[in-house]
């Protein structure tokens, strides 16, 4: 962590979903917290009684603790430490990891001291919170930092096209069933040229292989890849949700993309920082309703016809990319204690 290699003792404020995780802190603080959904006036009552009474125990435990600052990553369960610091005077750094601000952040931007985003342009922000917003870029891990070091190799016309395909706890199910659909539905000389890596989850894991294997493409599945940064650089073109993790690591090492945000979400967010990145001329945005086989491979044989547009998509992405966010982030978070 970039702030204790300063020198920084950090401490952890953290619900218990995330109970199961190390951290490297000093200590780790369960707060309770919970996630404002739907109307529903019983449900809200709990929600709004789990946050006062996280509210409360951060409360305590910075006046224990007197913390110089308090920084939070956005969603709810960073509500009750960073509403409590407001409380008690304490300087605080807000971080928004998404184009858009959600719900959450939204509530406590006129309270924090300032705004870290993770995105250049933020969307819906509060004329008067301006003057606080801060451009840092997103925290990328020293994995990611290493695959940023590999030049992007544009594919030959007509040669090999290496595809990676991933999707996270909330994506792999549909990359699952559209995906090698739509390599089906590709000519026999496109799928002779394609090299597969997909994740997968296990209950669909079998079903993938098998009809790579139907077709003869060269194809590697698992559950869970632990080297997806190398495997990131390593490929041509990429299919992905659009969270800012993952925005955040494609700009970084600046790799094309076909991006399907994830629907439905309350603030779009995933539409959102895919459309920027799109925007920038680094991806191609397709809503999960128009992700059909179909669609996927039309773009897949547009984009492998013509490497050269692989190669611009490449740097438009690489362009818009960070790789020293967390310096960036520390350096704001120790400005704000007069450091």
């Amino acid at each position: 962590m970039v702030l204790e290699r300063r020198g920084v003792i950090v401490d952890l404020a953290t619900d218990t979903r995330a109970a199961h995780f190390k951290f490297p802190a000093r200590a780790v603080h369960m707060i309770p917290s919970a996630t404002v959904r739907g109307r529903n006036p019983l449900a809200l009552a709990r929600t709004l009684s789990s946050l006062g009474l996280g509210t409360a125990k951060a409360w305590s435990a910075i006046g224990r603790i007197r913390p110089a600052a308090v920084v939070g990553f956005g969603g709810y369960p960073t509500v009750p430490p960073l509403l409590a610091a407001t409380l008690r005077g304490v300087p605080t750094v807000l971080h928004e990891q998404n184009s858009v601000m959600g719900r959450a952040n939204r509530f406590l931007a006129p309270r924090v001291t300032r705004i870290a985003t993770g995105f250049r342009a933020l969307r819906n922000v509060d004329p008067r919170w301006r003057d606080k917003v801060a451009f840092t870029g997103n925290p990328i891990r020293p994995p990611v930092i290493a695959a940023a070091a590999v030049p992007y190799a544009m594919p030959s016309a007509g040669g090999r096209l290496n595809l990676l395909v991933f999707g996270g706890s909330q994506g792999a199910r549909v990359m699952a069933d559209i995906v090698p659909a739509a390599i089906e539905q590709m000519t026999a000389e496109m799928r002779s040229r394609l090299a597969v890596v997909q994740q997968a989850r296990d209950e669909d894991i079998d079903a993938v292989r098998s009809l790579y294997d139907r077709l003869g493409v060269e194809a590697e599945c698992a559950p869970f890849f632990a080297d997806l940064p190398a495997r990131m650089a390593a490929a041509h073109l990429v299919i992905a949700r659009s969270g800012a993790s993952t925005i955040a690591e494609l700009t970084a090492i600046g790799r094309p993309s076909i991006l399907v945000p994830l629907p439905h979400a309350l603030d779009q967010d995933q539409f959102h920082n895919a459309g920027m990145l799109e925007e920038a001329g680094g991806a191609i945005r397709i809503e999960q309703r128009a992700f059909t086989p179909q669609h996927v491979a039309d773009e897949v044989a547009s984009l492998a016809a013509d490497p050269a547009r692989l190669g611009r998509m490449a740097a438009a992405a690489k362009a818009v990319g960070t790789i020293d966010a967390a310096e960036r982030l520390a350096d704001l978070v120790m400005q704000e204690v007069g450091v």
